[in-house]
C-alpha cells in the first residue's frame, strides 16, 4: 500500500498536520479536500463520502473527534486498508498525546511530525503499534488538562450532567508521567456495543445485531499478566459447529454469533472458566470483537402516528420511551425523520416543562430533527409535528415519509449482557493493588422504526 499525503485539519479546514512524502500530488489538496467535503454538507447531505476522487487523486478520510484524518493517492489502493490505516494513526496518536483535539496537535506537533515518520516512509506503512514506536520516540508529550477537552471528545460517552466518570483513560499519555514525576498504576477496560435495529410499523423487531467490542488500555509499570473473567454462561456459536464453540448454545446465557481475540490473547483456560489471560501491549488495543443477532430487548421504543389534518396539512406525532433501568441516564440523542418533498413548512409542540430539547426542520433535506440533551431510564417523550405541505398529496402519505431514525450513547450500560466479572493482576509484592476501571457503553450505530 502507497499513499502520497497525509493531513489532519480541523472542523473549520485550518490545516493542522501535513506531511507529503511522495510529491506526487498538488499542494492545494487540503483546500481541495475542505470544498469537496463542505459542498456536499450544503447540498443537503448530512456527510460526504469516505472516499471520493478530484482530479485523478483519491481521496480518503475519517472523522475522529471532530477533526479530519486524511490520506490521498493517485494509485489503485485497497479503500478499506486506508481507512484503517486513518483509524490506527488515530490511536497511535491519541496514545502518546493523551487526548485528541486540536490545542494538543498544536502543542505537540513536534511528536506528531516524528510519529508520522516512523510510521510512514516514503509512502509506504512501517508500523503503527505503539509498543514498536516506542523504541524510536524520543520526544516527550507536553500534557493538554483534561479540562481543556471538547464536548466532542470520546471521554464525553463516559459523562452524565456536569460529572465526569473517575480515571477517563483517553485524557492520559502511554509516556507521559503525571505531574510530580510519578505514574499512577491503572487499568481501563470498555465494553462498547454499537447497536443495529429495525422495527416494523407495528412495533416488532425485524433485524437485530450487535457489534461489541472490548478495549483495553494499561498504564501498568513492567507489563504484568493480566486475566479477564467473562460470562461463565457465555456461548460463541449457535449451531454448536464454531471454532470457538466449547459449549453447547442452548439454553439461557450470553450467546455470541462468533468473536475474534487480539494476538496477545492466550485461551488456554477460555474453555473451561471463559477466562483470558495476556500481557497488555501498550496503548489501547481491541482485546476481543463480537457479534451478536440473539434477540434483545432494545433500549428505545418508537412509535411513530403521522395522519392528514386537513387538504394541505399534516401531523406527526414521535414517542419514545426508554426501557432500562431508573439509574441509567442517555445522552447526545438525535431523533431524525424524513419528510415528503413537498413539505413547505414543519412547526413543532413539545411537552409541558421539556428542558434540554431542540426541534428543527431542514428545509434543504425536508428532514425533521429533535435532539435530547438526556433521557432518563423508564421516561417518555413527545414530540408533535405540524406540517404544511405546497401541493395536495395523493394517496398514503406514510408512504413518502419516514422512517424514523436515532443515534444516541447509554453510559454503563450494555445490551448483550456480557459481564467482565473480575479483573486479575499479576502481583509483584503485597502492597501492589494498582486501580481498574471497568465501564460500559452502548451506541446507536443504525437504530430505524418504519411508519
Amino acid at each position: 500500500m502507497m499513499i502520497s499525503q497525509f493531513f489532519v485539519l480541523s472542523q473549520r479546514g485550518d490545516n493542522i498536520v501535513f506531511r507529503d512524502y511522495r510529491a506526487e500530488v498538488p499542494k492545494g489538496s487540503t483546500e481541495t479536500f475542505f470544498r469537496k467535503v463542505k459542498f456536499w454538507k450544503e447540498d443537503g447531505n448530512a456527510e460526504a463520502p469516505p472516499i471520493f476522487n478530484v482530479d485523478g487523486v483519491n481521496y480518503f478520510h475519517v472523522k475522529v473527534v471532530g477533526l479530519y484524518f486524511v490520506a490521498t493517492t493517485r494509485v489503485n489502493v485497497s479503500p478499506s486498508l486506508v481507512l484503517e490505516l486513518l483509524q490506527r494513526i488515530a490511536r497511535v496518536i491519541k496514545d502518546y498525546l493523551g487526548v485528541l483535539n486540536e490545542d494538543s496537535f498544536r502543542k505537540n506537533f513536534v511528536l506528531v511530525y516524528e510519529l508520522l515518520d516512523e510510521v510512514i516512509d516514503f509512502g509506504y506503512v512501517q508500523t503503527t503499534s505503539t509498543e514498536v514506536l516506542k523504541s524510536y520516540i524520543f520526544n516527550e508529550p507536553i500534557v493538554v488538562s483534561p479540562a481543556r477537552l471538547q464536548p466532542i471528545d470520546p471521554a464525553a460517552i463516559f459523562t452524565q450532567g456536569a460529572k465526569r466518570m473517575p480515571g477517563t483513560a483517553v485524557t492520559k499519555s502511554v509516556v507521559a508521567n503525571d505531574p510530580g514525576g510519578r505514574r499512577r498504576e491503572e487499568i481501563f477496560v470498555d465494553i462498547i456495543e454499537k447497536i443495529s435495529v429495525t422495527f416494523s410499523s407495528s412495533g416488532y423487531i425485524l433485524t437485530s445485531e450487535i457489534d461489541g467490542t472490548i478495549q483495553m488500555k494499561s498504564y501498568l509499570s513492567g507489563n504484568p499478566e493480566i486475566r479477564l473473567a467473562l460470562n461463565e454462561d457465555l456461548n460463541i456459536g449457535r449451531g454448536g459447529r464454531s471454532v470457538y464453540d466449547y459449549r453447547s448454545s442452548s439454553g439461557s446465557g450470553v450467546i455470541l454469533d462468533d468473536c475474534n481475540f487480539h494476538e496477545s490473547v492466550r485461551l488456554d483456560s477460555f474453555d473451561s472458566d471463559r477466562t483470558l489471560s495476556l500481557v497488555p501491549p501498550d496503548g489501547e488495543f481491541p482485546v476481543m470483537n463480537y457479534r451478536m443477532t440473539q434477540e434483545f430487548k432494545p433500549p428505545f421504543h418508537v412509535n411513530t402516528l403521522i395522519e392528514e389534518a386537513g387538504r394541505l396539512k399534516a401531523e406527526v406525532i414521535i414517542k419514545i420511551r426508554a426501557e432500562f433501568p431508573s439509574d441509567i441516564i442517555a445522552n447526545t440523542i438525535t431523533v431524525q425523520m424524513p419528510l415528503p418533498n413537498y413539505t413547505s413548512r414543519a412547526s413543532f409542540e413539545l411537552e409541558l416543562g421539556a428542558a434540554g430539547q431542540r426541534t428543527d426542520f431542514k428545509e434543504s433535506s425536508k428532514m425533521l430533527e429533535w435532539n435530547l440533551k438526556k433521557i432518563v431510564g423508564g421516561a417518555e417523550h413527545t414530540l408533535r409535528a405540524k406540517l404544511t405541505f405546497s401541493q395536495e398529496f395523493h394517496g398514503n402519505i406514510t408512504k413518502e415519509a419516514g422512517p424514523v431514525s436515532m443515534t444516541f450513547t447509554i453510559p454503563m450500560y450494555n445490551v448483550s449482557k456480557l459481564q467482565v466479572k473480575y479483573l486479575q493482576i499479576a502481583k509483584k509484592s503485597s502492597s501492589y493493588n494498582p486501580y481498574r476501571w471497568v465501564r460500559y457503553v452502548t451506541q446507536a450505530n443504525s437504530y430505524v422504526a418504519r411508519i
